[in-house]
């Protein structure tokens, strides 16, 4: 990167890894999120310089946090809730609360932080789907219909914005080793009566590396779509799921 990018102003919704990563690679991070003393320790961290404590599904909120913050150059969009279950379980109130906070946080976010990057006539956008938003799972009808929004809406925003010089992709990690994966195992473990250990191993195995992906694996993919030689990438929903798709 040069020193101009390391100057640059960056803003992640609720990423820990991803803030690490980019802030050692010397962006100066923006942080969103509604726990308060995560933020709080990004910033004691030295992780961010900035954060806001908001909820991305509150349009208003959002909007104002990140026009007041900005403008940036790289928005990545990684706000992300999963909630299984049967088809025949499955009733609007849980495909309202995915689509919020996995696509209309997405559609929020960027269409606050597109004024700014037009104005300075670059910028990228990465959008965290998932591998779930380009094929299909059983007990997740909800969460895959989500990720392929996401993933649409990436596609469909490149297309509009690729006579600028603004990026617009997403990242589609498989199984990853976060509180996401952690919080699913125990459902699992509570219901089945497996051990959390054994659910954990059973989605490493649905990945075909058979093991969890890291979300440093998913910062660095990341990191390359922000840089200048992936400025000819856009529209791309990028896998980082050993060896699926």
């Amino acid at each position: 990167m040069t020193v101009s990018e390391n100057r640059f102003r960056l803003e992640i919704i609720f990423a820990s890894t991803l803030a690490v990563a980019l802030s050692a690679k010397g962006y100066e991070v923006t942080i969103m999120g509604r726990s308060e003393s995560a933020l709080a320790k990004a910033i004691e961290d030295g992780v961010a310089r900035n954060s806001h404590s908001v909820d991305v599904t509150d349009e208003a909120a959002l909007s104002a946090a990140i026009a007041e913050s900005g403008p940036y150059h790289i928005l990545i969009n990684n706000a992300g809730a999963a909630e299984s279950a049967p088809f025949s379980a499955t009733g609007l109130d849980l495909i309202r609360r995915m689509m919020a906070v996995n696509v209309e946080s997405a559609f929020t976010a960027s269409r606050a932080a597109l004024p700014g990057m037009m104005k300075q006539g670059s910028g990228r956008i990465v959008n965290i789907a998932s591998i779930a938003g380009l094929k299909g799972y059983a007990y997740v009808s909800a969460y895959c219909a989500a990720k392929h929004a996401v993933i649409g809406l990436t596609r469909a925003l490149s297309a509009e914005l690729i006579k600028t010089r603004i990026t617009v992709n997403a990242i589609c990690p498989g199984y990853t080793d976060t509180d996401l994966i952690a919080n699913a195992a125990s459902t699992i473990a509570e219901k089945t009566g497996l051990s959390t250990e054994k659910a954990i191993d059973h989605f490493a195995s649905t990945n075909p590396s058979g093991r969890l992906i890291t979300p440093e694996e998913v910062a660095n993919a990341t990191l390359w779509l922000c840089s200048d030689g992936a400025s000819a990438v856009t529209g791309q929903a990028i896998t980082v799921a050993g060896g699926d798709l």
